[in-house]
């Protein structure tokens, strides 16, 4: 098989990964946009980021490591396993999750700041606990 033909369906498992990160959290699939000052990458960032985390694992770690590309007078031939895939798969989920990690945490600490400026009572900060980070700082700024 061709390497960029493998190469392609590492990128594909990965965003596809990312496709999964986004149907996980509780962001969905949202478009890019900012939020106060916190920017929410969205589900497009999802898939790229799981694209590019699984790309940049098969190639780094994985059997595109051992790939000659500049190979003269002959033909480079890959072959590609069903756990390359699943390896780029689980990266790319992993990969966005860790970007939806990271946009939830900046979230959640602009939430405590709204709460915490409104001095909102036990049951509603309770309340807050329950919900996804971008619903409960939307929660808090209406208290």
């Amino acid at each position: 098989m061709n390497p960029w033909v493998c190469a392609a369906l590492i990128v594909l498992a990965g965003a596809v990964g990312g496709v999964v990160n986004a149907l996980l959290t509780s962001n969905g699939f949202i478009l890019p946009r900012r939020e106060k000052a916190i920017l929410l990458p969205g589900f497009l960032s999802n898939v790229l980021l799981g694209a590019f985390a699984a790309f940049a694992s098969w190639a780094f770690y994985g059997s595109g490591a051992g790939i000659d590309l500049a190979v003269q007078g002959g033909q480079t031939v890959t072959s590609l396993r069903f756990s390359a895939l699943a390896g780029a798969f689980l990266v790319g989920v992993g990969g966005a999750r860790w970007l939806s990690n990271e946009v939830d945490k900046q979230l959640l600490k602009e939430t405590v700041k709204v709460a915490g400026e409104k001095q909102l009572s036990r049951r509603d900060c309770e309340e807050l606990v329950k919900l996804p980070p971008r619903e409960a700082l939307a929660a808090a700024e209406s208290a």
